[in-house]
């Protein structure tokens, strides 16, 4: 792990970090000196998707599409104040 790199340098520079942090480099950006952001590579899946991961480890229930309960729906801004 590299020193870290200043905001303003980081903006600066944006399209060089990505780059160094997609071959592998974890890089620290900061703010006033203190650490603020960690830029690191995306961990992508290798290979094509497999279907059927998930089979029998997630038990949907019965009543998953009912309408919700008013005060949930109200939270979630789809129901009657």
């Amino acid at each position: 792990m590299s020193d870290p790199i200043n905001l303003y340098e980081a903006k600066t520079h944006l399209s060089q970090l990505v780059e160094r942090a997609a071959a592998g480099e974890e890089i620290i950006i900061a703010k006033a000196g203190r650490p603020m952001a960690r830029l690191m590579p995306l961990e992508v899946a290798e290979g094509p998707r497999v279907p059927g991961l998930w089979k029998g480890k997630i038990e949907i229930g019965p009543d998953f599409d009912a309408p919700l309960p008013e005060e949930i729906a109200w939270a979630f801004g789809r129901g009657l104040p």
